[in-house]
């Protein structure tokens, strides 16, 4: 029994817990070890309930408590497994992997596209999958689905009726699970100690532009009197109209709001391609890198909230602190 590692499952709530039709909150620690009775075999796990909630009404606050809660019990734990819905999933892997830097054991989310009462479930995989994962040597903040290991601040929610609900385009997967548990070998390693900083400012907005959209709506939104940050949903490798709304854009940056451009299909902004992309440069705006809306969200929230100094945090936005930009 001691040589079984530890392993901290914090329960936030999501499609793996709920019964009923339509779908509920159903009481997910008086049923884990009942339906998925190897988890003891795994390890010594702990189970708390954090909340009992769909992934749609998980924000901001619920990052900051999960990241407390992980960093509270720091030494206790071997690893960690956040259950979670999967809608917002991917929003609470980027969150914690910027709130947690310096982490030297894993952070595994995990959920299901069918209740763990339900027939032909994938829930009993993921937890096991997830809580295995946890006992091993993988500092990262991860997504274990459908026997994938995904960086959690690549990692997009891309399917909701297949069990590979999750993919991570551009970066391979951690770690493979099948007959055996396949690590590869472009896991990050810690470069500093571990610290939690779990704060975010969630006085953003995300413009996601189309053709044809009006440039007076956008310019209302740039100037919402609360606004501090914005990310920006480019055409192609950054670019945007050839209107005023640069101009709009340049004066919410001199105003100190910062806004972050990335690319509508997740691949890397290039400022300098054109002369479109270029007048975006000119006005000041951060270029995101290959981060998906879902870490640049996160991101921009705590570097608003944790770094007050705009020079220091604007070169927070541009280093690549999980993973998410490269």
């Amino acid at each position: 029994m001691g040589s079984r590692r530890r392993v901290l499952v914090l329960h936030t709530g999501g499609t793996l817990g709920m019964t009923g039709s339509p779908l509920e909150p159903g009481t997910f620690g008086a049923q884990l070890f009942e339906a998925v009775p190897e988890l003891e075999r795994l390890a010594q796990i702990e189970v708390q309930i954090v909340c009992n909630l769909d992934s749609s009404d998980l924000g901001p606050a619920h990052w900051a408590e999960l990241a407390i809660r992980i960093a509270s019990s720091w030494g206790k734990w071997d690893g960690c497994v956040v259950v979670h819905g999967t809608d917002t999933m991917a929003f609470t892997a980027g969150a914690l992997a910027f709130a947690l830097s310096g982490l030297d054991r894993p952070v595994i989310l995990t959920g299901a596209q069918r209740p763990l009462s339900a027939l032909r479930t994938d829930a009993r995989r993921n937890l096991a999958d997830a809580v295995e994962l946890a006992t091993l040597d993988l500092p990262e903040v991860g997504i274990c689905f459908d026997g994938l290991l995904l960086r959690g601040c690549r990692a997009i929610k891309s399917n909701t009726r297949s069990y590979r609900a999750f993919s991570s385009p551009g970066v391979e997967p951690l770690a493979l699970l099948g007959t055996d548990i396949e690590i590869k070998g472009h896991v990050r390693r810690a470069v500093g100690p571990f610290r939690c900083d779990a704060v975010f400012d969630p006085r953003i907005d995300v413009i996601y532009l189309t053709p044809g959209l009006q440039e007076s709506w956008i310019a209302a939104r740039l100037q919402q009197p609360e606004l501090q940050g914005v990310i920006l949903v480019a055409f192609g490798a950054g670019t945007l109209p050839d209107s005023g709304l640069v101009s709009e854009i340049g004066a919410a940056v001199a105003r100190g709001v910062e806004v972050v451009v990335v690319t509508q299909w997740g691949g890397q902004t290039d400022l300098s391609l054109y002369r479109n992309s270029r007048a975006l440069r000119d006005a000041g705006v951060v270029p995101g890198g290959q981060m998906r809306i879902s870490a640049a969200v996160p991101k921009l929230m705590h570097a608003l909230a944790a770094y007050p100094n705009r020079e220091t945090r604007r070169a927070y936005l541009m280093q690549d602190v999980a993973g998410e930009r490269a």
